[in-house]
């Protein structure tokens, strides 16, 4: 059964400090990767976490093995650009994802 899960992804070691955002190794693939799981409603939202080296994610699954997975095929993910810094199940009071 899908369920809304969160997750915090953080910058890797592979992070140029120096280097914005789109300016990263694999941006464009990074972007596509995303997308992708945008149009499959695998992510709901995505985004950097203002004043954190962090990106939030809600995302549908079901379980977090699931996440794992899918997100192990991010081109940020293999070069180390990002790693999943925590996956919590969401229990939504208000609102929807549906």
């Amino acid at each position: 059964m899908e369920q809304a899960f969160v997750v915090l992804r953080t910058r890797g070691l592979a992070w140029n400090d120096e280097t914005p955002l789109e300016g990263q190794v694999d941006w464009t693939a990074h972007a596509a990767f995303m997308d992708t799981l945008f149009e499959e409603r695998f992510v709901a939202l995505a985004g950097r976490l203002e004043g954190t080296r962090d990106a939030l994610l809600v995302v549908r699954a079901s379980d977090v093995a699931e996440i794992v997975e899918r997100l192990a095929s991010d081109p940020w993910t293999i070069n180390g650009l990002l790693v999943t810094k925590q996956i919590s199940s969401w229990q939504l009071r208000l609102g929807s994802l549906r």
